[in-house]
């Protein structure tokens, strides 16, 4: 009954959403491939996908949980209407303040 459901948008989703926007957002996942789950690039899209998805408000027992993460955070994509410039920007900013968060977590 469950698919693949998490309490927020989960790393491995994230090949997933490869062609479901242009070429730089196919791009932006390609680059990711090899990256850790705790690498700033990686957090930023999760960060970015928790947004995008309304994860914090998303009950275990709802329609979108039951399909899926996966089928969740496509579903988003196809909707939003935001720009990939937009989304690319929002994701960059996203990733910058991760690495700030790094760097004062290593003093």
């Amino acid at each position: 009954m469950y698919s693949d459901n998490e309490i927020l948008f989960p790393h491995y989703a994230i090949p997933a959403l490869r062609d479901m926007r242009s070429g730089c957002w196919a791009r932006l996942v390609d680059d990711l491939e090899d990256k850790p789950e705790t690498s700033p690039e990686i957090l930023g899209l999760m960060s970015l996908m928790i947004d995008l998805n309304g994860c914090l408000s998303c009950e275990t027992d709802s329609f979108r949980a039951m399909r899926g993460c996966t089928a969740c955070a496509k579903q988003t994509l196809r909707r939003c209407k935001e720009s990939d410039e937009e989304l690319l920007r929002s994701y960059q900013e996203r990733v910058t303040q991760m690495r700030s968060d790094y760097s004062k977590t290593d003093k």
